[in-house]
């Protein structure tokens, strides 16, 4: 008996298939898609909620200098002139970050090798490059869905059957977390 469904592709097309379902269903918290697709969704999306929660709490918080750009009333940076060179003025702050232990580090460039990078763009200035922003999946993996399911055991995410699509009669359903 086969370890996974073949779902009709070839292996890089269903690799590519089944990260891009992962990341919508980790970002959007819920897609719609075929049955067959969706236990395979699972599978993946388990694993993945499964490390975060191991490694949830595995890091210590440290303390950093960092030079940042100082900026005007509207956001733009402020610039002096030095030598006859227009040049940037940095203000130097101190930032508390969170320092992975080796362990969640891995887990971390673990779940990097199935997600893909989202880009948030904003609705009104759709199709601008200015305000968009890029999601980070990994870390709302261990801020937002690792907390909830601390105390489960497995069983992170439900199907739920929608019933047959139209155009050919396939199964659907609604894949989300619990």
């Amino acid at each position: 008996m086969a370890k996974y469904r073949k779902l009709g592709r070839i292996s890089d097309q269903r690799k590519a298939l089944l990260r891009n379902q992962v990341t919508a269903l980790i970002y959007n918290g819920k897609i719609k898609t075929t049955e067959a697709r969706a236990k395979e969704i699972r599978k993946i999306a388990e694993g993945l909620v499964a490390m975060a929660v191991k490694e949830k709490d595995n890091f210590e918080t440290v303390k950093v200098t960092a030079k940042v750009a100082r900026k005007d009333a509207n956001g733009k940076r402020v610039k002096e002139v030095v030598d006859g060179k227009k040049v940037t003025v940095y203000d130097e702050v101190e930032k508390e970050i969170k320092k992975d232990l080796p362990s969640r580090l891995h887990a971390r460039r673990q779940m990097l090798k199935v997600l893909y990078g989202v880009t948030e763009v904003p609705a009104q200035a759709a199709g601008r490059k200015r305000n968009t922003k890029s999601a980070d999946l990994v870390a709302k993996l261990f801020d937002e869905i690792a907390p909830k399911y601390t105390s489960r055991s497995g069983g992170y995410t439900r199907i739920v059957k929608i019933g047959q699509r139209k155009g050919d009669g396939a199964m659907e359903v609604l894949i989300e977390f619990v």
